[in-house]
């Protein structure tokens, strides 16, 4: 059985970044992230081992403690209320994050209605909308986006892991909402080459697996696009194999979300690469 992994697969700069962090500040005092600092639970879990706590709310660090804003991002009353209470506030946004919140905010700030092309429940696009004045429409559909009204001075920015494709044809919907609009295209690199890269190894391959958090948006839309090109199971470990699932197959291809860990990646493909229908 052949078994081919995808070019670009597992952490992105971001998320290398913010475990780094996380790591680097989990002594000498009790550290906690602010939510789940990635989408991915086995990683979570294995940072709470190293020191590094979650939790849901900044009520739940004492004064004078530490938190790590997790890598969606966080709005600025956030930032506010840790500095009113004299917390450490270590800073693991994912930089691409950062941008997209900052452009949101600079759209704002210039009187355009911001749009997010994004998830509304995602924590990167409340985020996001956080910057935005609270005023944002967020869509996730070309229907979504027909049903806006007319815009006077339209501004529009993206989820950073959002399908650069669908991006494009909303925003082809949002150019007939304004005659003033202005586009900001952020979605990271890392998403682009991370999908392109699954959709040409799919093409080739008679099954797919996508590694990931099933909370990961990245790792479930590698799995959507994926799915359109050959028969594809979306699995955050190795345990989740079947058996049935490798009959009569010759060729697998592996991807993996932005916020899945190497080693879990490396337990995958080597289970397949010894699996016994071989």
């Amino acid at each position: 059985m052949e078994v081919i992994l995808a070019e670009y697969l597992g952490f992105c700069y971001g998320v290398k970044r913010a475990i780094h962090l996380a790591r680097t500040n989990a002594a000498p005092g009790p550290a906690n992230t602010l939510g789940p600092i990635i989408h991915n639970p086995q990683m979570v879990s294995k940072l709470a081992d190293e020191g590094v706590g979650t939790v849901n709310s900044l009520d739940e660090i004492p004064d004078n403690g530490t938190v790590i804003i997790r890598s969606h991002g966080v709005g600025p009353q956030i930032y506010e209320e840790a500095k009113r209470r004299n917390l450490n506030v270590v800073d693991a946004t994912c930089p691409h994050v950062k941008k997209a919140q900052m452009a949101a905010h600079s759209l704002f700030e210039d009187g355009l209605q911001v749009v997010i092309i994004g998830e509304k429940c995602h924590p990167e696009v409340r985020s996001i909308m956080e910057w935005s004045g609270e005023g944002a429409y967020v869509i996730e559909s070309e229907a979504e986006a027909d049903e806006l009204p007319k815009i006077g001075k339209l501004g529009v920015v993206a989820q950073t892991t959002f399908s650069g494709a669908k991006f494009q044809k909303i925003v082809s919907r949002l150019l007939l909402k304004s005659d003033d609009i202005h586009i900001i295209r952020t979605i990271c690199t890392a998403t682009d080459q991370r999908q392109k890269a699954a959709i040409d190894i799919a093409r080739q391959v008679d099954m797919m697996l996508v590694i990931g958090g099933k909370n990961s948006a990245n790792t479930t839309r590698l799995a959507q696009l994926c799915s359109k090109e050959t028969i594809t199971h979306h699995i955050e470990t190795a345990t989740e194999l079947r058996d049935e699932w490798f009959t009569n197959i010759k060729k697998i291809g592996i991807t993996a979300g932005a916020s899945t860990p190497d080693w879990i990646i490396k337990e995958v493909y080597q289970k397949c690469r010894t699996w016994h229908h071989c």
